[in-house]
């Protein structure tokens, strides 16, 4: 079976919408999905990147990666991960982030499961839709922190205040 897939980039700096049709085989890994998404959104695919698995509010769930950067070699590979253990009727939503230090995120949705087609080559871009913009759209992060939390560390003391602090400045 083949699936096709919509790509959108979040992207709040254009009006434009951008986004790229894509169908790739049910059996092909992740890695083959990063590589058909970066080749048609203009990307030289060097960069680090992950799927992380989404709920239909778009959630970020369990991240697959395409690199090993964990302590105990346990993080889940998108080489080692095929589409249809991940996506299908009931999970059709991915969220995917390329470039680390840019973050260009796409939101990765499952639109249709058709029958392969003979004389096609698989993965196949299908449709594109806007113009990439030259930098990652801004990302406003913020920490939801409790209350608890920020009182452990008010304790009068001014950091910035140097001399006040019970220190030797010169211990080496």
């Amino acid at each position: 079976m083949i699936y096709r897939f919509r790509v959108i980039l979040d992207n709040d700096t254009t009006d434009e919408d951008v986004f790229r049709d894509l169908e790739i085989r049910e059996t092909d890994s992740l890695e083959e999905l990063h590589n058909i998404i970066t080749q048609s959104f203009g990307f030289d695919g060097t960069e680090m990147a992950s799927f992380y698995i989404s709920n239909d509010a778009w959630e970020q769930g369990e991240e697959i990666s395409l690199f090993d950067l964990s302590d105990d070699g346990s993080a889940r590979l998108m080489n080692e991960t095929s589409l249809d253990s991940v996506v299908h009727e009931a999970q059709t939503k991915l969220i995917y982030v390329y470039d680390f230090l840019s973050m260009w995120t796409f939101y990765v949705e499952l639109a249709e499961i058709v029958d392969e087609s003979e004389g096609h080559d698989y993965p196949n871009l299908m449709f594109v839709q806007g113009q990439v913009p030259d930098n990652a759209p801004d990302r406003q992060f913020e920490a939801d922190l409790d209350d608890d939390f920020n009182d452990e560390f008010e304790d009068g003391l001014d950091v910035d205040d140097y001399d006040s602090l019970d220190f030797d400045e010169h211990w080496n």
